[in-house]
């Protein structure tokens, strides 16, 4: 049984090898969702398509290669490539589902055998002088790169797969009649060779993107239902560490184990521990949901900046505070898409006036979204209909960029 250090808790307490409380529930499920393995959620299900397109393409190659059998000089050496290729495929494929990942020593094998069997086919068919209508192993070689397309760095796909495309397109002009007749085989055999990979590559990365962008909306969504004022997530794991260090302390005065009166030390740890959790408490109070919702967005945070002095936007109900934070996503979006650098500003308050509705007297509040970056013709419909929902709204060109003027109607908090 391995051996673990003691570490001291808050309290300077040691509490190495003790079993610590669980964590509350709220504050695993956050960490679990902030573990960045989430990321690649569903990846392997790429992987698993990308496999299967490989084998109907081997299975298609395969096929070709025996139907020109009596074509070649010597098929020997096309057999063996063949031979070389299908059990790299099966090795990488096996060894990538049992280790959920493919090594760097495994993967400079799949290369090795990818530049094997196209070597063996190349020498198979340099006498037919012909490489595009005849070549078989090498052209799924090409293909076989999807296979690792979710194992792999992106890098490493589309260097193998520009060094198998610079090969067979060298081999073409070396060997092959490139006249009028012959050209179109020979280009879309280097299609077939070398565009799978990189459009897989893309896909991936695409994938990826979509999924962590999401992955940070679920989580602030969570804000939409917040209290007025309350503490982000970040600071509720902070606040379960405090928590715990201070119910230590309070354990191990009521056994007996921390002698009263408390000596220098301790009681130094448990005035900066009440400190602490006093500043969170002042904080909690200060602090909308809307701040949390853009602070602890990786997304939000680089491109909206919030201005709300009086905290008012706590006053909006739940279907207001969706349709803000919707329009927030949806305006800076793109950015993600595109990598066009679109920002928003959001300034809520001060309140105006009170209004008279069929719902009794409530509190109007001007919210003011500027941009920089996102022309009015290319908003997303979805956009207007987020607005919608905070308020009737008014919108404008300024410094060519979008400009939102919105008239949000709050219940009066002296009310409830």
């Amino acid at each position: 049984m391995s051996y673990a250090p003691p570490e001291e808790n808050t309290l300077g307490v040691v509490v190495g090898g003790k079993p610590r409380r669980r964590e509350a529930d709220a504050t695993r499920r956050v960490i679990r969702a902030a573990t960045p393995r989430r990321a690649s959620l569903g990846t392997g299900f790429i992987g698993i398509g990308a496999a299967v397109v490989c084998g109907l393409r081997a299975i298609y190659g395969f096929v070709w290669f025996i139907g020109q059998w009596g074509t070649y000089p010597d098929p020997l050496p096309a057999a063996a490539g063949w031979a070389v290729l299908i059990t790299v495929l099966v090795a990488t494929f096996a060894v990538s589902r049992v280790m959920g990942q493919l090594p760097d020593w495994m993967f400079a094998i799949f290369l090795t055998g990818l530049a094997a069997a196209t070597a063996l086919d190349l020498y198979a068919i340099w006498p037919l002088h012909d490489i595009g209508r005849n070549a078989t192993a090498a052209v799924t070689a090409g293909m076989a790169l999807i296979v690792v397309i979710t194992l792999r760095r992106s890098l490493d796909v589309l260097i193998s797969a520009a060094v198998l495309g610079a090969t067979l397109a060298t081999a073409m002009v070396l060997n092959s009649n490139l006249g009028p007749d012959d050209l179109a085989p020979q280009v879309t055999t280097l299609a077939f060779a070398v565009l799978p990979a990189v459009i897989g590559v893309v896909v991936v990365r695409g994938f990826r993107r979509l999924v962590q962008v999401e992955l940070d909306r679920v989580l602030v969504q969570s804000t939409v239902s917040a209290p007025r004022f309350a503490v982000g997530m970040m600071a509720s794991e902070e606040l379960a560490r405090l928590d715990l260090a201070a119910e230590e302390l309070l354990d191990s005065v009521a056994t007996g184990k921390t002698k009263l009166p408390l000596d220098p030390k301790t009681a130094s740890t448990a005035a900066s521990l009440a400190t602490e959790l006093r500043l969170h408490l002042i904080e909690g109070r200060r602090e909308t949901w809307l701040y949390h919702a853009i602070t602890e967005s990786d997304l939000l945070g680089k491109a909206v900046t919030l201005t709300d002095k009086g905290s008012l936007a706590g006053l909006l109900d739940p279907q207001q505070r969706d349709g803000l934070l919707s329009t927030a996503w949806l305006l800076v979006s793109d950015t993600v898409k595109s990598g066009q650098g679109r920002t928003v500003q959001i300034a809520v308050g001060p309140a105006t006036n009170s209004v008279e509705t069929p719902q009794g007297r409530r509190i109007s509040i001007p919210i003011i979204i500027t941009t920089t970056g996102v022309a009015r013709n290319r908003v997303d419909p979805a956009t207007w209909e987020a607005i919608r929902k905070v308020g009737k709204y008014s919108d404008s060109t300024q410094n060519s960029s979008l400009r939102v003027d919105i008239e949000c109607l709050v219940d009066n908090p002296a009310d409830q």
